[in-house]
């Protein structure tokens, strides 16, 4: 793969400009990401391992189950302020989401809009993020990519349609039968029109 077909693959700005999803939308499917990652590690984390326990009990590895609910740990917030940001995106003021965490609007503002803000430059077609990544060749671009985030953040930003039937296809593989989920479980769910900026922006 080239550079500029890895750019397309990867870069959260190469496509924005012509997401079929709105704002709110794309938000929310970061979110269903975020929530396949949780999961997927969680899952991960239920057999145990044939080498894992020794014979007399003790770890075979000393820490490894420790460093693994700590992954489990930094999804599990990336998936929390994911769910601030969609709802946010969504039309929710900052009084709904302190009502719902039990706070007042300004301590929910105070732990979110950083989240916020940032994905809102992430989506913006102003956004200079692939111009950085250019003029930086000291930067590796994956460990630059780990930094802000799993890979596939920004494989969902920049190729949003694609990333929804990825989910698709996740979800119908570990359906369990007892809901009919139908074939898009996911992008089917999407709001489609033209990207628009919220409102609540700073409110």
């Amino acid at each position: 793969m080239d550079d500029e077909d890895f750019a397309t693959a990867v870069s959260p700005y190469a496509a924005c400009t012509e997401s079929p999803y709105t704002d709110a939308a794309r938000a929310r499917l970061a979110m269903a990401h975020e929530a396949c990652d949780l999961a997927d590690l969680a899952r991960a984390a239920v057999p145990v391992g044939e080498h894992e326990l020794l014979p007399d009990g003790t770890a075979g590895s000393p820490g490894s189950v420790l460093a693994d609910a700590a992954l489990v740990l930094r999804a599990a917030h990336r998936f929390f302020e994911a769910a601030a940001v969609t709802e946010r995106l969504g039309g929710a003021s900052w009084q709904v989401i302190g009502d719902v965490l039990g706070v007042d609007a300004r301590t929910a503002r105070a732990r979110f809009a950083a989240a916020e803000s940032c994905f809102r430059e992430e989506i913006s077609p102003d956004s200079d993020f692939d111009r950085d990544h250019e003029h930086r060749p000291d930067r590796d671009r994956d460990h630059e990519l780990s930094e802000a985030g799993p890979w596939w953040r920004a494989y969902t930003l920049g190729n949003p349609l694609e990333a929804a039937r990825d989910l698709d296809d996740w979800v119908l593989r570990h359906e369990d039968g007892d809901a009919d989920l139908g074939p898009a479980p996911v992008s089917g769910g999407l709001a489609t029109q033209s990207n628009k900026w919220s409102p609540l922006e700073g409110s």
